[in-house]
């Protein structure tokens, strides 16, 4: 029935706390690849981490969860003698931003688009999960926001941040390092199998689809792609989850036009002939799950944003 993504899910997509502390951060390690012109890649636990280091200091994307901290400020010293001057998130989820307090605790200057912020401040519930996510605290707040786009020189690299609407989330920001020719997607692209849509986040099928057509419009074949999880990808990566997009989007909307539900949708298995493609990388978006976000995201349905209320006795 609709809305019944699994709990795993909200786990392995939000990476809220209930998630977090089934991690034993002490056995986390913080893996650092150099992808040229002072860009690495970071892999720790949640999403990946991008980082520019050089004589100005260190930009950092993304800071994972807060436990580790420490062992990112440790790994990000050794590409930089400098501190970490600016932190971009590119979207509110948790395994993102977790660590965002501890950072700015140290001098970064946490950026993000506005409706980061905004999420943050205000705490969701997360009805396909029943999670309420609190407000979080005031100095983990991103200080520096901005709407469309945002460039930043430093270290010698051009950095153009800039927002996706309505992709992933409300709030996706994409990080093109130009002279370096890397791109840090976040979220909007998981290298991963079934792209994750937050619908209760802003997310939309169709955003997505614009996202990925945007930036495979400003990159070309050897550009080096940062994904929010799973390895380095390349531009023919997007191009393929892009057109699988397009695919299964056509494939549902076709069954909605024949007058069939959410539910015979599902069971009729659309994306049966390509799910052993998209779900064998680890990802835990299933066939089922990445139909019925496609049908909710066509037919426009939005989860509660509020707990059902206790029944009555």
């Amino acid at each position: 029935m609709r809305g019944c993504f699994i709990a795993v899910a909200a786990i392995a997509a939000l990476s809220i706390p209930a998630g977090a502390q089934q991690v034993d951060f002490s056995k986390i390690e913080i893996q650092t690849r150099s992808l040229g012109h002072g860009v690495y890649e970071m892999v720790g636990a949640g999403g990946n981490l991008g980082a520019l280091a050089g004589d100005d200091g260190i930009l950092m994307v993304d800071t994972e969860f807060a436990p580790l901290a420490e062992k990112i400020q440790a790994a990000a010293a050794k590409l930089s003698d400098k501190p970490i001057k600016y932190v971009v998130d590119t979207h509110w989820h948790g395994d993102h931003i977790g660590g965002n307090a501890p950072m700015a605790k140290a001098g970064a200057a946490i950026v993000s688009h506005e409706n980061v912020r905004l999420r943050m401040e205000k705490g969701q519930y997360q009805a396909r999960f029943n999670v309420t996510v609190p407000p979080a605290a005031a100095d983990a707040l991103p200080n520096i926001t901005y709407q469309d786009e945002l460039n930043l020189n430093f270290d010698g690299e051009s950095v153009r941040i800039v927002h996706m609407p309505a992709a992933h989330t409300d709030g996706d920001s994409v990080v093109f390092f130009t002279n370096a020719n890397v791109v840090h997607v976040g979220d909007v692209y998981r290298n991963t199998g079934y792209p994750f849509i937050d619908l209760g986040s802003g997310g939309t099928l169709a955003g997505t689809i614009a996202a990925y057509d945007k930036i495979l419009s400003m990159i070309d074949g050897e550009a080096k792609i940062i994904p929010g999880h799973g390895p380095i990808a390349k531009k023919k990566d997007l191009q393929a989850c892009r057109d699988m997009l397009v695919a299964v989007r056509d494939r549902v909307q076709a069954l909605i036009d024949s007058g069939k539900s959410e539910d015979e949708i599902v069971a009729a298995k659309p994306t049966k002939a390509i799910d052993q493609k998209w779900t064998g990388k680890g990802g835990f978006m299933t066939g089922d799950l990445m139909v019925r976000q496609t049908y909710e995201s066509i037919k426009g349905i939005l989860p509660p944003t509020a707990p059902p209320e206790a029944p009555k006795n």
